[in-house]
């Protein structure tokens, strides 16, 4: 599938780059900014303290090498009671969205299936430069399914709702904790 040519909404790619990661931070996910080689140190940094870790079969290799305590989640292997005992999932994106904070995953390789990036209680996700546009409408253009649909999950911060007086919990529905590395 070809990868169509998405226009920033008038603005140049560091105005977008900026504008996803203030929206991003604004959803009280923690944002961090990094070089090429930078990866693999700050996946390690965002998995400091953390048990154990599952990554999706296709995740690039060498954003893990600084990272202990991984399992790969092959085949589907492990099970909801399993998963729950897992601290944290390391995942890539599929579209990262400026104007709304939101990162979006397909489901392919590098993010793996929805069970592992929703238990967990922590969830550290890259998102490449180039992934990321300015508003929906050019996210759905470029999130087009093929083939192949796959099933979408939207991710605006870490997991959070509130009760009737208003009080926030967060990790509820998902992932209490966000960690987003952004990488070019």
């Amino acid at each position: 599938m070809t990868v169509p040519v998405i226009e920033q909404g008038g603005r140049s790619m560091a105005e977008t780059l900026e504008l996803f990661a203030e929206n991003v931070a604004d959803y009280r996910a923690r944002v961090v900014r990094v070089g090429v080689g930078g990866v693999p140190a700050a996946v390690a940094e965002a998995l400091s303290g953390l048990g154990s870790v599952v990554v999706p079969v296709g995740l690039e290799r060498s954003w893990l090498a600084e990272a202990k305590g991984l399992r790969v989640d092959e085949d589907e292997q492990l099970s909801a009671p399993e998963l729950d005992g897992i601290d944290a999932v390391v995942t890539a994106a599929a579209v990262g969205i400026a104007t709304t904070g939101t990162i979006v995953l397909d489901h392919g390789p590098d993010q793996g299936r929805r069970a592992i990036t929703l238990v967990p209680d922590t969830h550290v996700c890259v998102v490449r430069e180039e992934q990321v546009v300015h508003d929906v409408p050019e996210a759905v253009a470029r999130l087009r399914p093929g083939d192949q649909p796959r099933p979408l999950t939207w991710v605006s911060g870490p997991s959070a709702t509130s009760d009737i007086e208003l009080d926030r919990v967060e990790g509820v529905h998902g992932p209490r904790t966000l960690v987003v590395v952004i990488t070019p």
